[in-house]
């Protein structure tokens, strides 16, 4: 008996669904642009927004310089919001923004389209250039409107975007150090700091900054040590002024000791020497390569 009310209750339902969808795919089929309108609307209010945009869509063109086309256009561009078409919401909104610039919506469009580019923003592995232009908007849009009510949400947004290239900025330094590309980490995490001080990574952008100048100047020649190492110890004693109770100082520490010992031992090498060294050096870096005998051969290997 209940298994059968089940089936009733199935059958009623599909056919519901089944007449709907029939109404629906004749409103888009024969429908006028007013029926087509109400229809749009009821849809959005009951939060079909799939059919809603769809025909919605269809009537922007027909609606110009009607007082429906305000509405249309901006209901529009949040269908594309609510099913999660941020590209889309968010070229529609400033679409609505160049067509209706006095319309009493134009605050929320603003914001919802910066709210577009911040949900469209990536993760921090990927290129954040979609990122720096949510941050862009996000931004202007808390110049144009200080007191806004979405003012809250939207410095709510831009200080999670921060985050997001603070965390790809040391990351990416942090690569280079252990991909042992030292003179490169040494570069990206001394922009690091100076683009975001303060930062929760700080300490540890220090220290990897100590150990990379570190290795860089053990790995260097002669005539470049001297210059390389001094700037390891330079770091050094900002690391520990700055982090005192680092848990990485007696490493730190170990650093610098050797550091020390290798500038009184370059001390020991005269300047000349050490200049001709860097210039032979520079002439092996610069020599062209030898030619191989079989170099005028067409399609011949380049060696192994």
């Amino acid at each position: 008996m209940q298994f059968s009310r089940l089936i009733t209750a199935a059958l009623l339902t599909g056919t519901l669904a089944l007449g709907s969808c029939t109404g629906y795919q004749k409103l888009l089929k024969s429908g006028t642009v007013n029926q087509k309108y109400e229809a749009a609307i009821k849809y959005y209010d009951s939060g079909d927004y799939f059919r809603s945009g769809a025909l919605l869509e269809e009537l922007i063109p027909l609606l110009k310089g009607r007082p429906e086309a305000e509405k249309t256009q901006f209901y529009f561009a949040n269908t594309n919001y609510k099913q999660r078409n941020y590209v889309l919401s968010a070229y529609y909104f400033k679409q609505f923004i160049d067509t209706y610039p006095n319309s009493s919506q134009v605050e929320e469009a603003s914001f919802l389209r910066a709210k577009s580019l911040f949900r469209d923003s990536p993760s921090y592995e990927l290129d954040q250039t979609n990122t720096v232009t949510a941050l862009e908007t996000i931004q202007d849009f808390l110049n144009t409107y200080p007191t806004s009510q979405f003012r809250l949400e939207a410095e709510s947004m831009s200080q999670e975007l921060q985050k997001k290239l603070e965390n790809k900025a040391f990351q990416s330094a942090k690569l280079y150090y252990a991909l042992r590309y030292n003179q490169a980490a040494v570069t990206a995490l001394g922009n690091f700091e100076t683009q975001f001080p303060g930062s929760a990574y700080g300490e540890q952008a220090d220290f990897i900054r100590l150990s990379a100048q570190y290795a860089w100047a053990r790995e260097s020649i002669e005539a470049k040590q001297r210059e390389r190492y001094l700037d390891a110890v330079s770091f050094y004693q900002h690391f520990i002024d700055t982090y005192p109770q680092s848990k990485n100082l007696r490493t730190a520490q170990t650093m610098y000791d050797d550091s020390r010992a290798e500038l009184e031992r370059l001390k020991a090498i005269p300047e000349a020497q050490a200049a001709a060294q860097a210039a032979v050096e520079q002439v092996n870096a610069t020599a062209p390569a030898p030619r191989s005998q079989s170099s005028g051969r067409s399609g011949g290997r380049r060696g192994h």
